[in-house]
């Protein structure tokens, strides 16, 4: 019997860990591998042969383990490139070392294109006893396909949670105090965590990558939003861009590794434009930062529990010795009820796109969000996990890498 390895790349999620839980509790009910390893740090951890044993982990370690946040196996920004055949051929041979059969691979886009590369490398020579599978996972939500991405649910409850608790507290002063509350989410690419604030009802102005900044415009509602009630909620995503494609940052400053722009600073940005303006005499920013990824004590339980499923199916389709190169997504069904099934797609169907907010979900001069998009978002923040504490706080596993 061969053994397989999970790994984690990319930003993190509050439900990533709950994916390899489901991988573990997957093949120790129905063991098709003697060892079920955990790559530290992603590819470039494994390059490095750093692994740890997940195969008998017990039940309690793992029940903490899917509400721990963060990547538990720790995570990585390493670029695989297909001209570095170096790269290939020794995690080739360190598979064959480990005798690992299956590697699980978490991740966003990127690492999509991770297994994409892999399994094309496999493929092109000859290699048929090493199998590359991914599992999705990004709170940006952009990733082809797949209804939605894990981590995207709980992430939105947070932000929504958060525009709740915050526009209450912009309100407790009196009119005669006037005031603009600016929450800043992530979003570079896509304005699904931007749009999910509105699920609190309460957003007075949204501004998404999908629908061009215009200036003007965005001070003429901020104006008459203060003149109407004195306050005014705004939610901005950090990848808000003008109609030449000019992001509205403040803090655009460079590219990462995969050619991404680092950003940071929308939200100061529309604080500097209202004030010079004079469109209101307060400002207020909330950049959500690491928090809206982190925040694992505002799970959603169908999120969590979608996470775990999803790894425990990717582990049963592994049972097929044909089955490499594959993403598992999810698929909603149709119908009143909220239902999933999960699907497996060729992982290079979905890395190196982008799946936006529609924009037939956004309505005019940032208004909000249209029924269908609330229709879309309500049953992914459903319901809250049992959560295990200690000393009052919840219990998490200690990073494995840590150890």
């Amino acid at each position: 019997m061969s053994n397989c390895i999970v790994a984690q790349s990319g930003g993190p999620t509050s439900v990533i860990n709950a994916t390899v839980a489901g991988v573990v509790k997957a093949n120790q009910m129905n063991p098709i591998y003697e060892h079920v390893y955990g790559g530290l740090n992603g590819i470039e951890g494994i390059l490095q042969e750093r692994f740890v044993d997940l195969t008998d982990m017990t039940e309690y370690e793992n029940l903490v383990l899917r509400q721990t946040p963060s990547s538990a196996l720790g995570s990585c920004r390493y670029k695989l490139k297909r001209d570095n055949v170096e790269d290939f051929e020794k995690l080739m041979k360190i598979m064959e070392k480990y005798d690992i059969e299956t590697l699980f691979y978490t991740g966003g886009n990127d690492s999509m294109d991770t297994v994409a590369a892999l399994s094309e490398y496999a493929a092109k020579n000859g290699i048929t006893n090493r199998r590359f599978v991914g599992c999705p996972k990004t709170v940006d939500n952009d990733l082809m396909h797949t209804d939605h991405c894990p981590g995207f649910a709980s992430a939105a409850k947070f932000i929504a949670t958060t525009a709740l608790q915050t526009w209450l507290d912009l309100n407790v002063y009196p009119a005669s105090r006037k005031e603009v509350f600016i929450l800043e989410t992530m979003g570079r690419d896509a304005g699904w965590l931007a749009a999910s604030a509105c699920l609190s009802g309460k957003v007075d102005i949204v501004i998404l990558p999908e629908d061009s900044f215009d200036k003007e415009l965005f001070l003429k509602r901020v104006r008459e939003c203060i003149e109407q009630k004195s306050k005014c909620y705004v939610v901005v995503s950090e990848g808000a861009r003008y109609a030449d494609g000019t992001y509205i940052s403040a803090g655009e400053s460079k590219n990462d590794l995969f050619g991404h722009a680092v950003l940071g600073g929308a939200g100061e940005a529309l604080k500097s434009m209202i004030l010079e303006a004079d469109a209101a005499p307060r400002a207020k920013v909330q950049d959500l930062s690491s928090a809206q990824r982190s925040h694992a004590s505002e799970q959603s339980l169908v999120d969590v529990t979608e996470s775990f499923r999803l790894g425990m199916s990717a582990h049963m389709r592994s049972a097929d010795k044909a089955f490499t190169g594959k993403m598992v997504g999810v698929k909603r069904r149709e119908g009143e009820e909220y239902e999933v099934d999960y699907f497996a797609i060729d992982a290079d169907q979905v890395a190196n796109f982008v799946k936006g907010f529609p924009k037939e979900w956004i309505l005019p001069e940032y208004a909000g969000i249209t029924d269908e998009a609330y229709a879309y978002l309500r049953p992914l923040i459903q319901g809250s996990p049992v959560l295990i504490y200690e000393d009052g706080l919840p219990a998490y596993v200690e990073p494995y890498y840590m150890r």
